[in-house]
Formats: C-alpha cells, sequence, structure tokens
C-alpha cells in the first residue's frame, strides 16, 4: 500500500495520529527529516519489532529515498495492516511542498491515538448503509483503484486528495458519512468538508468490501 505525500501532509496538519518511520541511514535522516519521523534505518527494521506499537491498527507510514517493499512486507507481516510506504519518498515529499527538519530525529516510536469528534457509530453506520436514506450521502474517499475492487452499495467515490477540488459535485443539503480502508482518510475527508460548511460524520473503523458490495466492520 502506497501512502502520498498530500495524505501525510493531512495527517500531520490535522494531528491525526501515525507512526512515521525513516528508514534512511542515521546520516542521511539527520540532513533532513519529515516532521514527527523516527529513524529507524532498514538495516535494523527487522530486530525492531518490539519497539513498534502494541495496537496493530496503529497506521505505520515507511519512507525512505524510494519505495522499499522489503519493509513494508516486514511490518505488515507483524500484523500492523494499515502499513503503507510513501511514494516517491523523500524528494516527492519536499517536491510536494512538504517541509523537512534537520538535526536529531526521534528515536522512541509511540501511538497514542486521540478521541475524535464527528465519528458515527459502527452500528448507525451499518443501519444506514444498509436501509439508505435520502438525506444523506454515503461517500468512499479511498482511491479510485481501491473502489473498483467493492464499493458500498449507493457508494459514491471521491479520493480524500481530491475532496477540495471536487466540493461541487457534493450537495449541501444533504448529511455526508465519508468512509475509507481504516477511517484515516475518511477522517481528513471529514476535516475538509466540515471546514468547507458541510454537515459531515466518518466512519472510524476497519472496513473491508468484496466486489458485491458485502461488507465487514470491525472496531480498530
Amino acid at each position: 500500500m502506497v501512502s502520498e505525500p498530500a495524505a501525510l501532509q493531512d495527517f500531520i496538519e490535522k494531528d491525526i495520529a501515525h507512526v512515521l518511520i525513516d528508514l534512511r541511514d542515521v546520516d542521511a535522516a539527520r540532513k533532513g527529516f519529515i516532521p514527527g519521523a523516527v529513524s529507524l534505518p532498514a538495516k535494523d527494521l527487522s530486530t525492531a519489532k518490539d519497539r513498534f506499537p502494541a495496537d496493530k491498527s496503529a497506521p505505520i507510514v515507511l519512507y525512505g529515498d524510494g519505495i522499499d517493499s522489503d519493509a513494508f512486507k516486514t511490518v505488515r507481516g507483524w500484523g500492523y495492516k494499515d502499513t503503507s510506504v510513501l511514494s516517491g519518498g523523500v524528494n516527492a515529499w519536499t517536491k510536494h511542498g512538504g517541509k523537512l527538519e534537520t538535526g536529531a530525529p526521534g528515536t522512541v516510536i509511540s501511538y497514542v491515538p486521540k478521541p475524535r469528534p464527528g465519528e458515527i457509530s459502527i452500528e448507525e453506520f451499518k443501519a444506514i448503509a444498509e436501509k439508505g436514506s435520502p438525506g444523506i450521502v454515503i461517500l468512499d474517499v479511498r482511491d479510485t483503484d481501491e473502489a473498483m475492487n467493492g464499493m458500498l452499495a449507493g457508494a459514491i467515490n471521491i479520493p480524500a486528495g481530491d475532496i477540495t477540488k471536487r466540493l461541487k459535485d457534493l450537495p449541501k443539503d444533504k448529511e455526508i458519512i465519508t468512509y475509507c480502508n481504516t477511517g484515516l482518510r475518511a477522517e481528513s475527508a471529514y476535516e475538509d468538508l466540515k471546514a468547507a460548511g458541510y454537515k459531515v460524520m466518518f466512519l472510524n473503523a476497519l472496513i473491508q468490501i468484496d466486489k458485491d458490495g458485502k461488507y465487514e466492520i470491525t472496531k480498530k
């Protein structure tokens, strides 16, 4: 799974809890690292399992100079389902306008999720998804390729990174409920829509959807 620089920037700016790992060697990290990153060189990753959060729902974002598929497989193999690699690494981050900090990056991995405003309960979400409502729009904010592999019946898809560009496609006279695979992008979209004056809530849970639209939701 790949994270785009825009999505990571949203997590940082909106203070959405996540773990950010700089896989480059220590000297490279000191010359410029993404704010909030923990330095953990790729060569040391395989022995660092005990340093990662006990909460396997923690979103883990890995980055280096490119895409490190081996690091992704290692962390995903430890049970962290919401593991991703920053697309394009540090170069893509700076090209996107992201800032870097210099000096000594952190070395202690911590994950402290915070209560989030705007959450809809799983039970209420299921009721709306199954029965529908003329006054509610269910918005799938996953990337288009993800949505093509299975989407909730009646939902519309606008990737989280495109929300602010496509506000005109969403009605302001209806309530909008956003969802993604883990709740992270759903929350980011919630923040953007709320700032634009929409009535909105989001699903903060893990959801799996098959090609027929059947789904399974579990708490994080």
